[in-house]
């Protein structure tokens, strides 16, 4: 595939900037950064992006994650390696990744289970990060 113009962030370096600050934000809203690395696995893996796979994956195995819980993120639903936080987290990050696959984007299920697990605030952190990832 060839690139259809050079870089975005080399073109707009302030919504670069405007984007390291929005990542340094999420990091610090109560959502675990570990929670935030399977997020952006989960997504870039949707979204058929390589180098991003490779990219988060490099990110969480950093951050202490083990080689199962990287490998199953595909399949969370059947894996045993995740707590009910973080599959709530997954399921979210999916439907708002999918948001154009189904009528209703993020069902009630999906989202109230999230509630379970995570404040509005973390809530705020989990759909600015996966919108980011998405990006």
């Amino acid at each position: 595939m060839q690139a259809r113009m050079s870089n975005p962030a080399m073109v707009v370096p302030d919504a670069m900037q405007a984007l390291v600050a929005l990542g340094t934000s999420v990091k610090k809203g109560g959502v675990p950064s570990r929670t935030l690395d399977l997020v952006y696995l989960r997504a870039s893996q949707i979204n058929g992006c390589s180098v991003c796979v490779d990219m988060h994956s490099r990110d969480a195995k950093k951050a202490g994650e083990t080689d199962e819980r990287v490998f199953a993120v595909a399949a969370w639903r059947e894996a045993p390696y995740f707590t009910d936080a973080e599959r709530a987290a997954l399921a979210l990050a999916e439907a708002v990744t999918r948001l154009n696959d189904r009528a209703d984007p993020v069902p009630d299920e999906i989202w109230d289970e999230a509630a379970r697990y995570y404040d509005e605030p973390a809530l705020a952190v989990l759909i600015l990060s996966i919108a980011t990832v998405n990006l």
